[in-house]
């Protein structure tokens, strides 16, 4: 980075105090790295773990869009012009089946229902064939499991695209529970789906965090009461913050997450040796 990339105007960062002068972007950095750490280690010691599905287990968005656009298209929609990325990520992302249908197709919602309907299996094909984990997902479903962690996956998508990605990604065994939005008696973004995976856990919400990727899911676990952890893979940065995360990761390879995770077995194993 230069050094006119590196520094940059005080009241940019007046939350770290500094009155005059300017401040080193590596500072910010490190003051950043202790924040995110702190946010989730009083959650200590730690008795749960919930993961949206789409976007946050799977780039599954890509795939989506792939779906939608080429269907949207076919029917002459936005003047046969493809849908962009923006359009995607705001009336369509993260979202449950009818809000989607209802956006789509304000006047015929019945003929929205049909068609997100209809988009589903065509994404289920696509996701048979190309579905991927999310970077670092083993390395974490390894670091719930050793220790001992109770776990959901929690999501919008229908039961049946839900359970078709889990399986494609080898996780059929490792979640306790897969609650779905539309089988609540909201969806997200209401809290409705996480409480219901916390009574199912029987876990403490004071005790738990979550793995979202969309600002509809962040809203909801936060919604919910609890410490949300934004996955940036495809939503704006700036976007998920304005949900407001306790902080945002790449993905589960990014070190921001190990601080913090390590951050937390400390704290756990400090309480076990006071206790």
């Amino acid at each position: 980075m230069s050094e006119d990339g590196a520094v940059i105007k005080k009241e940019k960062y007046r939350f770290l105090g500094i009155e005059d002068g300017a401040v080193d972007l590596r500072k910010v950095s490190n003051f950043e790295m202790k924040k995110n750490k702190s946010s989730l280690c009083g959650l200590a010691p730690l008795e749960a773990i919930l993961f949206d599905v789409d976007g946050t287990l799977c780039d599954s968005d890509p795939l989506h869009h792939l779906a939608f656009s080429e269907m949207l298209q076919e029917i002459g929609f936005n003047g046969g012009v493809p849908i962009d990325e923006e359009f995607y990520i705001k009336t369509i992302s993260g979202k449950h089946e009818a809000d989607i249908a209802r956006a789509l197709f304000p006047d015929d919602h019945e003929r929205g229902i049909k068609f997100v309907e209809d988009q589903e299996a065509v994404f289920r094909r696509l996701a048979a064939e190309q579905l991927k984990p999310l970077n670092g997902l083993f390395k974490v479903k390894k670091w719930v499991e050793d220790r001992g962690l109770k776990r959901a996956a929690v999501t919008n998508a229908p039961r049946i695209n839900a359970e078709l990605m889990i399986s494609r990604l080898g996780l059929s065994d490792f979640f306790d529970a897969v609650i779905i939005g539309s089988e609540c008696a909201r969806a997200k973004p209401h809290p409705d789906p996480y409480l219901k995976a916390l009574d199912i856990l029987k876990a403490s919400k004071n005790h738990t965090f979550i793995f979202e990727d969309s600002v509809s899911g962040i809203k909801a676990g936060v919604a919910a009461g609890m410490q949300v952890v934004g996955i940036a893979t495809r939503n704006p940065e700036h976007l998920l913050m304005q949900a407001k995360p306790a902080f945002l990761i790449k993905d589960y390879a990014d070190p921001k997450l190990w601080e913090a995770l390590e951050e937390l077995d400390r704290k756990k194993g400090k309480a076990s040796n006071e206790a």
